[in-house]
């Protein structure tokens, strides 16, 4: 009885430690000219994703660069390093000089979802992401989701209603100051 009741314990004691870690989780902070967007991560759904994006942010990859493409009722685009200069022709063409296989999962683009954009290559993702603002079931199993928005729909809000140019570009930049990786 003794040996049972340690065994109890034991897996008690190792499902608590896996409850605390589970809740100490970390999320992406978008700091912007135009507020703050907090973004969970969807680690379990796409593991390969998460970890480039956090290993981007922690270089410091994206500090500067901007929301090149907002498409009102549709969502906003970031995640490029040419959009740091001023030649707009070359926006939404960049990346990090590599790119990372495909993990289409299961979650649905609603509203806050955070996704990887591409190129017509489903494993052509780099470092652009996009922010969905309307449910977008069309890119379910297209394009992976990897976070969604906790805190920061309205400034997302913001952003996608900015004044754009005709290739959706922002007329004045919407720019990424800095995107930080911290503990929830």
């Amino acid at each position: 009885m003794q040996k049972f009741l340690f065994q109890v314990a034991a897996v008690f004691f190792v499902t608590m430690i896996g409850i605390s870690s589970a809740q100490s989780k970390e999320i992406a902070v978008i700091e912007t000219n135009m507020g703050i967007i907090e973004i969970e991560f969807l680690d379990k759904k796409a593991p390969g994703h998460v970890k480039n994006f956090k290993k981007l942010a922690r270089k410091g990859f994206y500090n500067g660069t901007t929301f090149h493409r907002v498409i009102p009722g549709f969502m906003i685009q970031g995640g490029d390093p040419n959009s740091k200069g001023e030649d707009r022709s070359t926006h939404g063409t960049g990346g990090p000089g590599y790119t990372i296989k495909a993990e289409f999962n299961d979650t649905r683009h609603k509203r806050g979802i955070v996704s990887m954009a591409r190129a017509a290559d489903p494993d052509s993702a780099g470092s652009q992401f996009f922010i969905v603002v309307k449910d977008s079931l069309f890119l379910d199993f297209k394009y992976t989701a990897f976070g969604r928005v906790i805190k920061g729909m309205d400034v997302v809000d913001k952003i996608v209603n900015v004044p754009r140019d005709s290739v959706d570009n922002p007329k004045e930049r919407v720019v990424v100051k800095s995107i930080s990786i911290r503990k929830k």
